[in-house]
């Protein structure tokens, strides 16, 4: 009998239910069982690990982060790559993207090396899904805390150059109205690359146009994008209304109850729902880091930041500069704050991210002949265990 993984006395969350007194029984990184527990025969050689009658989720999955534990990903070092992904797994995270931000073309070549390096050496932390690209090719007036000198306009002759350089991207956030942008989702969308609007001005109207092109996905909805304005006295929905118009189209949102009250959180879940709205952090290095002052992006060319009330900002504090939200803290304000249902907080947290960007199939939820990630929290969503395709990366 080979090394199994098993986890008794635990309550599983499935994609709609909660069940207790089962037993998960995992081998070679995949889950080959879910049996009452009187039916499993444990052997010498299984670990077992005893859930003590906490909640057993399905493994946190992240499709927006620029990093934590004071790495940022923009550092362009592997050790930045490896801390932030063992910091987040530590809350619970066992997949996400690593995200950059507008910048020279020179430093994303740079990322592209430091990424690929990074993965092979990642054993500790959280799995690296591919890279997402988010900018340069932004709305100056929604800009946020994108630093504004690098914002441009999508050109096929420094896009194609980028995506030669590496097959890893497999997202890319933008703005639709921007020239060349609809044509770039059309390059995007042959590749199968998820293609997000973001910091964007454009109107319902434009919104509609890039849906058609191949744009499916919104980041960070209310942050950083139009919503109903007038252009010569006429009144025109935004992005965020087309967010909810168009059926088709997904969303993610920053729950960390900083960046969208209750009254918007409730909103999204109400309108959207579980299955269109994905949980994202948005953090960056200042995740599961104390209050002061941090840098958004990379320690010689990022901007200075505050992190207090627990959120980073602009010195002058007229914007958020990212979140210093992990996965854990979503949830928990999902559930605590928006008041949705367990279940369907974990959803918006793994199955939800993982259909969105098409490993479904492999992961975001508990079922047989899946990959075995995992997490193991109590009622207050404190992980205690984060498992990775069975092997544990955080607890004992």
């Amino acid at each position: 009998m080979n090394n199994r993984l098993i986890i008794k006395n635990g309550k599983v969350i499935f994609p709609d239910r909660i069940e207790e007194n089962l037993t998960i029984v995992c081998e070679n990184g995949k889950i080959v069982d879910i049996l009452n527990r009187k039916e499993v025969i444990f052997g010498d050689r299984d670990r077992v690990i005893d859930a003590h009658n906490e909640y057993v989720s399905p493994g946190f999955i992240d499709i927006h982060t620029h990093g934590g534990g004071g790495h940022d990903f923009m550092d362009g070092t592997v050790e930045a790559y490896l801390g932030a992904a063992e910091t987040h797994a530590k809350h619970g995270t066992t997949a996400l993207l690593p995200t950059t931000l507008t910048s020279t073309t020179e430093e994303l070549m740079k990322t592209f090396d430091t990424y690929r390096a990074a993965t092979k050496q990642n054993k500790k932390g959280a799995k690296f899904l591919g890279l997402h690209l988010e900018g340069p090719y932004f709305a100056y007036n929604q800009r946020g805390a994108q630093d504004p000198q690098y914002l441009r306009n999508p050109e096929p002759e420094e896009y194609n150059k980028i995506l030669a350089a590496s097959g890893d991207i497999v997202r890319w956030s933008l703005a639709p109205e921007l020239p060349g942008a609809l044509e770039f989702g059309k390059v995007l969308r042959k590749r199968n690359i998820l293609t997000s609007i973001a910091h964007s001005d454009a109107i319902y109207e434009e919104v509609v146009d890039a849906y058609n092109a191949g744009f499916n996905h919104i980041t960070h909805l209310y942050s950083g994008m139009s919503t109903v304005t007038r252009r010569n006295a006429y009144r025109y929905a935004g992005v965020v209304e087309a967010a909810y118009l168009i059926d088709g189209m997904d969303v993610e949102i920053i729950a960390d109850g900083v960046h969208l009250p209750k009254s918007l959180l409730q909103f999204v879940y109400k309108f959207k729902g579980p299955d269109k709205t994905a949980l994202c952090t948005d953090s960056m290095r200042g995740a599961g880091m104390p209050d002061g002052e941090s840098i958004l992006g990379s320690l010689d060319k990022g901007q200075k930041v505050i992190i207090e009330d627990g959120v980073a900002k602009l010195p002058d504090r007229t914007a958020f500069a990212g979140s210093v939200a992990t996965t854990d803290r979503l949830v928990r304000t999902m559930v605590n704050i928006a008041e949705a249902p367990l279940v369907e907080a974990v959803r918006m947290m793994t199955l939800t991210p993982a259909r969105i960007m098409k490993i479904d199939r492999q992961k975001g939820s508990i079922r047989k002949g899946k990959d075995a990630d995992f997490v193991i929290f109590d009622d207050n969503i404190n992980v205690s265990h984060t498992i990775l395709e069975g092997n544990v990366i955080y607890g004992n």
